[in-house]
Protein backbone atom coordinates (compact mmCIF):
# COMPACT_ATOMS: atom_id res chain seq x y z
CA UNK A 1 0.00 0.00 0.00
CA UNK A 2 1.20 3.53 -1.12
CA UNK A 3 1.98 5.93 2.15
CA UNK A 4 -0.55 8.54 0.72
CA UNK A 5 -3.29 5.75 0.60
CA UNK A 6 -2.00 4.61 4.20
CA UNK A 7 -2.82 8.30 5.19
CA UNK A 8 -6.11 8.28 3.92
CA UNK A 9 -7.39 5.60 5.60
CA UNK A 10 -5.78 6.92 9.12
CA UNK A 11 -7.54 10.17 8.15
CA UNK A 12 -10.74 8.34 7.71
CA UNK A 13 -10.29 5.83 10.77
CA UNK A 14 -9.71 8.58 12.69
CA UNK A 15 -12.74 11.04 11.38
CA UNK A 16 -14.94 7.92 12.12
CA UNK A 17 -13.33 6.87 15.38
CA UNK A 18 -14.26 10.79 16.51
CA UNK A 19 -17.90 9.80 15.22
CA UNK A 20 -18.58 7.28 17.01
CA UNK A 21 -17.08 8.28 19.99
CA UNK A 22 -19.74 11.23 20.33
CA UNK A 23 -22.45 9.01 18.97
CA UNK A 24 -21.73 6.73 22.09
CA UNK A 25 -21.48 9.48 25.08
CA UNK A 26 -24.01 11.56 26.69
CA UNK A 27 -23.92 14.01 28.76
CA UNK A 28 -23.78 13.20 32.83
CA UNK A 29 -23.75 9.65 31.91
CA UNK A 30 -21.21 6.97 32.01
CA UNK A 31 -19.16 5.78 29.63
CA UNK A 32 -20.22 2.67 28.01
CA UNK A 33 -18.41 -0.63 28.31
CA UNK A 34 -15.90 -1.83 25.37
CA UNK A 35 -17.02 -5.61 25.11
CA UNK A 36 -14.10 -6.52 22.92
CA UNK A 37 -11.85 -4.97 24.79
CA UNK A 38 -12.25 -6.39 28.54
CA UNK A 39 -11.49 -4.45 31.91
CA UNK A 40 -12.07 -0.97 29.48
CA UNK A 41 -14.80 1.83 28.94
CA UNK A 42 -14.73 4.09 25.93
CA UNK A 43 -13.13 6.64 28.11
CA UNK A 44 -10.19 4.20 28.71
CA UNK A 45 -10.32 3.46 25.10
CA UNK A 46 -10.20 7.20 23.88
CA UNK A 47 -7.44 7.97 26.42
CA UNK A 48 -5.40 5.02 25.67
CA UNK A 49 -5.57 5.93 22.13
CA UNK A 50 -4.97 9.40 21.72
CA UNK A 51 -1.51 8.79 23.99
CA UNK A 52 -0.34 6.25 21.95
CA UNK A 53 -0.70 9.01 18.71
CA UNK A 54 0.71 11.28 20.74
CA UNK A 55 4.10 9.28 21.72
CA UNK A 56 4.20 8.49 18.42
CA UNK A 57 4.05 12.14 17.08
CA UNK A 58 6.64 13.01 19.56
CA UNK A 59 8.94 10.46 18.17
CA UNK A 60 8.25 11.63 14.87
CA UNK A 61 8.38 15.07 15.61
CA UNK A 62 11.73 15.07 17.38
CA UNK A 63 13.34 12.30 15.00
CA UNK A 64 14.32 10.21 18.16
CA UNK A 65 16.81 7.36 17.32
CA UNK A 66 16.06 5.73 20.91
CA UNK A 67 12.34 5.22 23.01
CA UNK A 68 11.27 8.21 24.78
CA UNK A 69 10.39 7.90 28.50
CA UNK A 70 6.44 6.79 27.79
CA UNK A 71 6.11 8.27 32.29
CA UNK A 72 6.81 11.77 30.59
CA UNK A 73 2.97 13.38 30.53
CA UNK A 74 4.67 16.66 28.95
CA UNK A 75 4.30 14.33 26.03
CA UNK A 76 0.86 13.97 25.91
CA UNK A 77 -0.83 17.32 25.53
CA UNK A 78 -2.73 16.88 28.53
CA UNK A 79 -5.24 20.40 29.86
CA UNK A 80 -3.94 22.47 31.85
CA UNK A 81 -7.17 22.93 33.47
CA UNK A 82 -7.40 21.20 36.76
CA UNK A 83 -10.55 20.83 36.94
CA UNK A 84 -10.78 18.90 33.20
CA UNK A 85 -7.85 16.81 34.34
CA UNK A 86 -9.24 15.53 37.34
CA UNK A 87 -12.01 14.08 34.85
CA UNK A 88 -9.26 12.64 33.41
CA UNK A 89 -9.84 8.58 32.74
CA UNK A 90 -6.61 7.14 34.84
CA UNK A 91 -5.52 4.01 33.75
CA UNK A 92 -5.23 2.50 37.28
CA UNK A 93 -9.06 3.03 38.25
CA UNK A 94 -9.94 1.14 34.37
CA UNK A 95 -12.98 1.24 33.65
CA UNK A 96 -13.34 4.32 34.31
CA UNK A 97 -17.42 5.14 34.30
CA UNK A 98 -17.48 8.31 35.13
CA UNK A 99 -19.14 10.90 32.56
CA UNK A 100 -16.64 11.67 29.68
CA UNK A 101 -15.48 15.41 29.51
CA UNK A 102 -15.39 16.97 26.64
CA UNK A 103 -12.42 17.58 25.93
CA UNK A 104 -11.29 14.49 26.00
CA UNK A 105 -12.88 13.74 22.87
CA UNK A 106 -11.39 17.08 21.12
CA UNK A 107 -8.12 15.96 22.71
CA UNK A 108 -8.13 12.83 20.74
CA UNK A 109 -9.10 14.36 17.41
CA UNK A 110 -6.15 16.98 17.64
CA UNK A 111 -3.99 14.61 18.23
CA UNK A 112 -4.89 12.26 15.47
CA UNK A 113 -4.63 15.30 13.29
CA UNK A 114 -1.62 16.15 14.29
CA UNK A 115 -0.41 12.50 13.65
CA UNK A 116 -2.07 12.84 9.99
CA UNK A 117 -0.04 16.07 9.29
CA UNK A 118 3.78 14.68 10.70
CA UNK A 119 3.41 11.09 8.55
CA UNK A 120 2.46 13.66 5.30
CA UNK A 121 4.93 15.68 6.20
CA UNK A 122 8.19 13.60 6.89
CA UNK A 123 7.55 10.97 4.11
CA UNK A 124 7.81 6.82 4.84
CA UNK A 125 11.34 6.67 4.70
CA UNK A 126 12.48 9.25 7.61
CA UNK A 127 14.65 6.92 10.14
CA UNK A 128 13.29 6.55 13.70
CA UNK A 129 12.83 4.70 17.22
CA UNK A 130 10.12 1.80 16.91
CA UNK A 131 9.92 -1.38 18.82
CA UNK A 132 10.40 -3.32 15.70
CA UNK A 133 13.48 -4.29 13.80
CA UNK A 134 12.09 -1.54 10.85
CA UNK A 135 12.76 2.11 12.23
CA UNK A 136 11.25 4.18 9.83
CA UNK A 137 8.08 6.53 9.89
CA UNK A 138 6.48 4.07 7.52
CA UNK A 139 6.34 1.45 9.50
CA UNK A 140 4.98 3.94 12.29
CA UNK A 141 2.31 4.87 9.77
CA UNK A 142 0.93 1.47 9.05
CA UNK A 143 0.98 0.17 12.57
CA UNK A 144 -0.78 3.30 13.77
CA UNK A 145 -3.59 2.91 10.24
CA UNK A 146 -4.01 -0.59 11.38
CA UNK A 147 -4.29 -0.06 15.31
CA UNK A 148 -6.58 2.97 15.03
CA UNK A 149 -9.14 1.24 12.27
CA UNK A 150 -9.19 -1.79 14.93
CA UNK A 151 -10.09 0.55 18.07
CA UNK A 152 -12.69 2.37 15.90
CA UNK A 153 -14.63 -1.04 15.63
CA UNK A 154 -14.05 -1.54 18.84
CA UNK A 155 -15.78 2.22 19.63
CA UNK A 156 -18.57 0.96 17.36
CA UNK A 157 -19.10 -2.03 19.11
CA UNK A 158 -19.55 -0.08 22.03
CA UNK A 159 -23.21 0.81 21.42
CA UNK A 160 -23.93 -1.08 18.07
CA UNK A 161 -22.83 -3.26 15.30
CA UNK A 162 -19.23 -2.57 13.77
CA UNK A 163 -18.31 -1.62 10.50
CA UNK A 164 -15.81 -3.78 8.72
CA UNK A 165 -12.81 -2.43 7.96
CA UNK A 166 -11.74 -1.60 4.73
CA UNK A 167 -10.82 -4.01 2.57
CA UNK A 168 -7.40 -3.50 1.35
CA UNK A 169 -6.33 -2.13 5.06
CA UNK A 170 -8.08 -5.29 6.23
CA UNK A 171 -5.93 -7.51 3.75
CA UNK A 172 -2.43 -5.24 4.92
CA UNK A 173 -3.56 -5.63 8.26
CA UNK A 174 -3.46 -9.68 7.90
CA UNK A 175 0.10 -8.85 6.14
CA UNK A 176 1.68 -7.18 8.70
CA UNK A 177 0.34 -9.29 11.48
CA UNK A 178 2.33 -12.12 10.16
CA UNK A 179 5.08 -9.87 9.17
CA UNK A 180 5.48 -8.01 12.84
CA UNK A 181 3.02 -8.84 15.26
CA UNK A 182 3.77 -12.62 15.33
CA UNK A 183 7.28 -12.57 15.55
CA UNK A 184 7.74 -9.18 18.31
CA UNK A 185 4.54 -11.82 20.31
CA UNK A 186 6.52 -14.44 20.21
CA UNK A 187 9.32 -12.59 21.54
CA UNK A 188 8.15 -10.73 24.05
CA UNK A 189 6.61 -13.55 26.10
CA UNK A 190 7.27 -17.25 27.01
CA UNK A 191 5.12 -19.41 24.46
CA UNK A 192 5.74 -23.12 23.47
CA UNK A 193 8.03 -24.03 20.32
CA UNK A 194 6.09 -24.80 17.42
CA UNK A 195 5.62 -28.35 16.58
CA UNK A 196 4.69 -28.10 12.50
CA UNK A 197 1.49 -26.55 12.67
CA UNK A 198 0.80 -25.02 9.53
CA UNK A 199 -2.15 -22.77 9.51
CA UNK A 200 -3.76 -21.05 6.33
CA UNK A 201 -5.76 -17.92 5.93
CA UNK A 202 -7.62 -16.92 3.01
CA UNK A 203 -9.02 -13.96 2.04
CA UNK A 204 -12.94 -14.52 0.16
CA UNK A 205 -13.01 -10.90 -0.60
CA UNK A 206 -10.38 -10.54 -3.11
CA UNK A 207 -7.04 -12.13 -3.85
CA UNK A 208 -4.94 -13.47 -1.05
CA UNK A 209 -4.11 -16.51 1.05
CA UNK A 210 -1.24 -16.75 3.94
CA UNK A 211 0.29 -19.78 5.31
CA UNK A 212 1.76 -19.49 8.59
CA UNK A 213 4.57 -22.75 9.63
CA UNK A 214 5.81 -22.87 13.01
CA UNK A 215 8.68 -25.02 13.78
CA UNK A 216 10.83 -25.64 16.76
CA UNK A 217 13.60 -22.84 15.46
CA UNK A 218 10.75 -19.92 14.50
CA UNK A 219 7.87 -19.29 11.83
CA UNK A 220 7.74 -18.93 8.24
CA UNK A 221 5.06 -16.95 6.57
CA UNK A 222 4.42 -18.17 2.76
CA UNK A 223 2.44 -16.17 0.84
CA UNK A 224 -0.03 -17.70 -1.31
CA UNK A 225 1.43 -21.20 -0.43
CA UNK A 226 -0.24 -24.02 -2.26
CA UNK A 227 0.93 -26.39 -0.08
CA UNK A 228 -0.87 -28.49 2.55
CA UNK A 229 -2.31 -26.81 6.04
CA UNK A 230 -3.47 -28.53 8.98
CA UNK A 231 -6.24 -26.26 9.32
CA UNK A 232 -7.81 -23.38 6.99
CA UNK A 233 -9.68 -20.44 8.10
CA UNK A 234 -11.37 -18.34 5.56
CA UNK A 235 -13.20 -15.26 5.08
CA UNK A 236 -13.07 -11.60 4.16
CA UNK A 237 -10.04 -9.43 4.95
CA UNK A 238 -11.76 -7.67 7.24
CA UNK A 239 -13.10 -11.20 9.28
CA UNK A 240 -9.19 -12.47 9.05
CA UNK A 241 -7.87 -9.33 10.73
CA UNK A 242 -10.37 -9.13 13.04
CA UNK A 243 -9.60 -12.89 14.16
CA UNK A 244 -6.44 -12.32 14.14
CA UNK A 245 -6.71 -8.80 16.73
CA UNK A 246 -8.85 -11.53 18.92
CA UNK A 247 -12.07 -9.55 18.28
CA UNK A 248 -13.85 -12.22 16.39
CA UNK A 249 -14.34 -15.79 17.21
CA UNK A 250 -13.17 -18.66 15.30
CA UNK A 251 -16.63 -19.98 14.31
CA UNK A 252 -17.02 -15.95 12.33
CA UNK A 253 -14.78 -18.00 9.55
CA UNK A 254 -15.16 -20.75 7.52
CA UNK A 255 -12.77 -23.38 8.71
CA UNK A 256 -11.72 -26.48 7.17
CA UNK A 257 -8.87 -29.35 8.37
CA UNK A 258 -8.57 -29.96 11.94
CA UNK A 259 -10.71 -26.84 13.34
CA UNK A 260 -9.47 -27.54 16.90
CA UNK A 261 -6.22 -26.49 15.67
CA UNK A 262 -7.27 -22.94 15.10
CA UNK A 263 -7.97 -21.33 18.94
CA UNK A 264 -4.47 -23.19 19.35
CA UNK A 265 -3.02 -19.89 17.43
CA UNK A 266 -3.55 -17.54 20.49
CA UNK A 267 -1.16 -19.64 22.38
CA UNK A 268 1.44 -19.73 19.56
CA UNK A 269 1.10 -16.13 19.60
CA UNK A 270 -0.55 -14.41 23.04
CA UNK A 271 -2.11 -11.54 22.42
CA UNK A 272 -0.06 -8.64 24.15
Amino acid sequence: MEHTERIAHFRAEASAFEQAVRRALHPGRPAPLVPSCPGWSLSDLIAHLGAVQRYVAHILRERLPRAPDAGDLSLYGLPADPAVLAAWPRPERAPNREPVPDALTAWFAEGARQLAELFGDLGPDLPVWTWAPERTAGFWLRMQTIELAVHRWDAQSATGAPGPLAPALAADAVTQTFEVMVPARRARQPVPPGAGERFRFRRTDGQGAWTVAFSADGVLLEPGSPGPADVEAAGSASDLALFLWRRLPPDALRVTGDATLLPHWFTLVPPD
